[in-house]
């Protein structure tokens, strides 16, 4: 059968549904530099020669570069046994199992990925993973909506400028309500992130206590690492904690695939979106896992869905739930004091500088440098040194900041080395 495309009519009115004249206006989005150049696809080749060519493209990235960079991503350490473990080919899985009676064992990963969350989050209910912290964020977001009926959304200072542009692409058309601030009354949710995007630590649970007495709702994105020392969301009295969860560990990979984490209470589990595996007995008695909660368009009616682009990144969650078993709680706890104390050295040793958080950080911190910071990240590269985020480019602050985390594999060696190579380039 001959593929059909939409006709020039048809496409033309899904183009005025959307609201564009053209196809190019549908992409004017999309940066130039970063658009198809031609469909002229080149002649096939053999493949030794593919691998040849593959090999000369890959050979182009920089690899032994020193990361300082985090804004939610972070270069922690991966054991060994993470890969070798996610590598067996029995968990190679496309996509969700639906038939428990073939599907055991991915089940049962899911369900023990679910627990581990609930247990590091002080949640009651996680689900079996979102796609990524950010959308995320915008899951939380509308099943506020849905438990509340209300359609304000409390953004907070802390929370990541990133996230904050996703949610506003994937409201644009819900008719939402998006404000700055941290007032709940006549709120859905107020949103706050923990350690904030700049890295300061906060306890939440104030306002918590006052979204409840308002009706609304806490949500909070937290950093699963920093729960080693931290206060929990839910010790702080959150209703939904979302997170990125590539920290634990997932490779950092230009950018994922990385897996969204989302736990909840009781009461709010029904509205919650994705699936969750859950511990059941077959008829004879024996224990086993199936898919139980399943509120997503493949299940039921699409308008009944509570999401309709959410999926289970299972192998990613397989990864972050390897990595909870082996660290276990002291493991974790000792990943997380190494990274506050390295940052804490760090610190002290960028006088030049001037630290511009207000309040205690866990891995990272921003400072102000004594020159365009875009400008520092590109000198430092050549120094081997991955700098940190400019915070100018997101909106997120002045020319000269410079966002920089340390995670538990930057030697003191490396800590040295860069605060010299910071202050020389900085200050030159």
């Amino acid at each position: 059968m001959s593929w059909a495309p939409a006709t020039a009519a048809e496409r033309d009115a899904m183009l005025d549904v959307i609201g564009v004249k053209t196809m190019d206006d549908l992409f004017a989005s999309v940066p130039k530099h970063l658009r198809a150049k031609s469909w002229n696809l080149p002649a096939g080749i053999s493949e030794m020669a593919v691998r040849d060519e593959m090999g000369s493209i890959a050979a182009r990235n920089a690899t032994g570069l020193a990361s300082f960079i985090g804004g939610g991503a972070y270069d922690h350490y991966i054991p060994a046994a993470v890969d070798a473990l996610t590598s067996r080919s029995e968990f190679y899985t496309a996509y969700t199992p639906y038939q428990p009676e073939c599907s055991q064992g991915t089940l049962q990963s899911i369900y023990e990925y679910q627990s581990a969350i609930c247990r590091l989050t002080n949640m009651q209910f996680a689900n079996a993973s979102l796609y990524d912290g950010g959308t995320a964020v915008f899951e939380a977001t509308t099943m506020s909506v849905r438990l509340t009926g209300r359609s304000r959304i409390v953004l907070h200072k802390s929370l990541s400028p990133i996230y904050r542009k996703m949610l506003v692409t994937h409201t644009a058309h819900l008719q939402l309500d998006l404000v700055d601030g941290d007032d709940p009354t006549e709120a859905a949710c107020v949103i706050v992130q923990n350690p904030s995007f700049f890295g300061t630590v906060a306890d939440y649970t104030a306002l918590a206590a006052r979204c409840h007495a308002a009706g609304a709702l806490l949500v909070v994105s937290f950093y699963p690492i920093s729960l080693g020392m931290l206060k929990t969301p839910g010790e702080m009295g959150a209703d939904i904690c979302v997170a990125e969860g590539q920290c634990l560990g997932v490779p950092l990979a230009f950018g994922g695939p990385w897996l969204g984490v989302m736990a909840t209470r009781k009461e709010h589990v029904r509205k919650m979106p994705g699936r969750i595996a859950a511990e059941t007995a077959d008829a004879q008695g024996r224990r086993g896992f199936v898919l139980t909660l399943q509120a997503r368009e493949q299940h039921i009616r699409r308008e009944k869905a509570m999401s309709n682009i959410c999926s289970n990144e299972a192998l990613c969650a397989l990864r972050a739930m390897i990595y909870m078993a082996l660290l276990g709680k002291e493991g974790l706890r000792e990943v997380a004091r190494h990274c506050h104390a390295k940052a804490e050295y760090l610190k002290s040793k960028l006088g030049f500088a001037t630290i511009a958080n207000h309040g205690p950080t866990f891995n990272e911190f921003y400072v102000r440098l004594p020159k365009s910071a875009e400008k520092v990240v590109a000198e430092m590269a050549a120094r081997g040194f991955l700098a940190g985020i400019p915070l100018a480019p997101l909106g997120a602050g002045a020319d000269t900041d410079l966002l920089i985390a340390v995670t538990e594999r930057r030697t003191r060696a490396e800590l040295d080395a860069f605060a010299q190579a910071l202050e020389e380039v900085s200050c030159s």
